[in-house]
């Protein structure tokens, strides 16, 4: 307990004066708001962002015997921990997958070796076949998305761009997405890509090796944003069994519909929707009005209905109209904004790579320089260009598993971070523009779909931040949303610092306990993290006591519960 106290940068009583400058709605949103996303954003406490995915890294986890095909069993969670694992249990026949791959294997007449391997929202098989041929299957969990949309999305995503562009993607075997199949469940089985993973050869690649590589793939990538499409959403088979009025004809064999993407769907653990004042909005959508009505509407789904048993408090209540008002509002605001030119002309229906990083991205072995494959399409959606705007792949960003003696190759990093901005001024031109945009034009549209999930303060601070350089930002008429008087304004301050404080809580417990920022463990370390968890509870429980020992409203361990980012059993 002694390390762990010596360790905390707050004195921990700071989180006790934090909860009693919210009110009993935002400790709620407090407590929500620490549940943070991997893929950081320009708000590093709000993820999720053009991207529709979090994603943690494949793990290789389990092969021969010891392998278990439907449970999960990478790592563990401090948080909803029996919730997301059954959330990722998956209900198949592993032997009738075995027989799958064989049968697609010519020359195959058995399954030599299985490796299994876990991400966030996949479980992924690698086989090794009697005749030597690797073979991948990729099952979807349920908290991937709609596993049927999103199985048929990804397939007609690789699909076209194998007959539209050359960019080298894995040829796929056979894929089914409908559960009634012989396997009992939605799959993708694919070649295994040619050569080895980026983030394998990434560390002893010189300079000159990785802005070769870093072009490589920006040229792929250009071939992609090239592509012309007619609206919003994701890529589907025109074939596909969607509402008509849902579609939009693209191309031969293809069309765009409902976007699959996690943020449109009840899919997430603890994130429910609700459909009780709007109907769900998920696309196709033919232009950027329509779009921005899907994200508003989505934001609103998010809300529970006022008579919801989570709602007893009559003040919780009131909340959930600042929301739905503030929601308004936002619609108003992102429809203004979408009329300005520095938008409008940034918004081209795009595709892109749902999560453009080193691990998805394959090198000839011995030169690293020559791209081979890209991997896990698997949400890449078509979206407004401005959305892609903050997406900063890894080989283009700082390093952050860098120890103190490695700091010399951050000027490394930092030269590669250029050489990818300098590629998409040449290449992919208005996703350059669209990246120095000024952030309060464009992260309206980012955040206003999360007002439920972060808290209105968050949102609202978008909004403020707007109306308050709105003509300095050159933009016609005035704000919708109109400035909050000096002693609202007063308030808000006071509630995003507390926001923000609450959010470098939660990274620094979950630095301390070396955790991810949504609590996972890996397996194996698991008891031991526990341990130092609860441990780090009573602490802080400790110091608010000793320091408030005779206060009746000081903070009480049951309510200690309620704003702590992870459970304490």
């Amino acid at each position: 307990m002694t390390r762990l106290r010596s360790q905390w940068p707050y004195g921990l009583p700071y989180l006790n004066s934090l909860y009693f400058r919210s009110s009993p709605a935002s400790s709620i949103y407090t407590k929500s708001t620490l549940r943070a996303s991997q893929r950081s954003t320009s708000y590093s406490f709000m993820g999720d962002a053009a991207g529709v995915r979090t994603v943690k890294p494949m793990v290789n986890l389990q092969s021969g015997k010891s392998l278990d095909p439907h449970n999960y069993t990478t790592g563990r969670w401090l948080r909803r921990d029996k919730q997301e694992r059954d959330a990722r249990y998956i209900h198949f026949d592993f032997d009738e997958l075995c027989k799958k791959v064989v049968s697609l294997c010519r020359g195959a007449a058995s399954i030599a070796s299985s490796e299994k391997r876990e991400g966030g929202f996949n479980r992924v098989f690698i086989f090794t076949c009697d005749n030597g041929k690797r073979v991948v299957a990729r099952l979807p969990s349920r908290i991937a998305g709609p596993r049927k949309l999103t199985t048929n999305s990804e397939v007609a995503t690789i699909k076209f761009l194998q007959s539209n562009t050359t960019v080298p993607i894995p040829i796929i075997l056979d894929w089914s997405d409908d559960a009634s199949n012989t396997i009992g469940c939605e799959y993708i089985i694919m070649e295994h890509a040619v050569g080895i993973q980026l983030h394998q050869k990434w560390p002893t690649m010189s300079a000159d090796q990785r802005i070769h590589c870093i072009h490589g793939i920006s040229t792929n990538m250009k071939q992609i944003a090239a592509i012309t499409f007619p609206a919003y959403g994701s890529l589907y088979f025109a074939d596909t069994n969607i509402d008509a009025g849902c579609k939009v004809a693209f191309a031969q064999d293809f069309c765009v519909g409902p976007h699959c993407g996690t943020r449109y769907w009840d899919c997430n653990v603890g994130e429910a929707r609700y459909y009780n004042r709007v109907k769900p909005n998920r696309g196709a959508w033919s232009n950027l009005e329509a779009y921005c009505d899907g994200l508003i509407d989505t934001g609103l789904s998010r809300i529970p209905p006022g008579d919801d048993t989570f709602l007893e408090d009559p003040q919780l209540h009131e909340f959930v109209e600042t929301h739905i008002h503030l929601l308004d509002h936002g619609r108003d605001a992102i429809h203004k904004l979408s009329k300005d030119p520095r938008i409008s002309e940034t918004a081209a229906p795009t595709l892109w790579h749902a999560d453009l990083h080193k691990r998805n991205i394959f090198v000839a072995e011995h030169d690293p320089t020559t791209v081979t494959g890209f991997i896990d399409w698997q949400s890449s959606s078509i979206e407004p260009t401005f959305e892609y705007a903050d997406e900063i792949p890894d080989f283009a960003g700082p390093n952050s598993e860098l120890s103190s003696e490695d700091q010399r190759t951050v000027a490394s990093a930092e030269f590669c971070r250029k050489a990818y901005d300098i590629c998409l001024q040449g290449l992919i031109p208005r996703l350059a523009v669209a990246r120095v945009l000024d952030d309060n034009l464009i992260r309206p549209f980012r955040y206003c779909h999360r007002t439920w999930k972060d808290g209105a303060v968050a949102f609202r601070q978008e909004l403020i931040e707007l109306s308050s350089r709105w003509e300095e930002l050159g933009l016609p008429g005035r704000c919708p949303y109109p400035l909050p008087n000096p002693e609202e304004l007063t308030a808000q301050r006071k509630e995003f610092d507390d926001f923000v404080e609450a959010r470098k809580l939660n990274q620094t417990l979950a630095s301390l306990l070396d955790t991810a920022s949504d609590g996972w463990v890996p397996t194996d370390c698991w008891e031991a993290t526990k341990s130092a968890h609860k441990e780090a509870f009573d602490i802080f429980l400790e110091e608010v006591s000793e320091k408030h020992p005779s206060d009746t409203d000081r903070l009480s361990e049951e309510r200690l519960r309620k704003i702590w980012p992870f459970d304490v059993e």
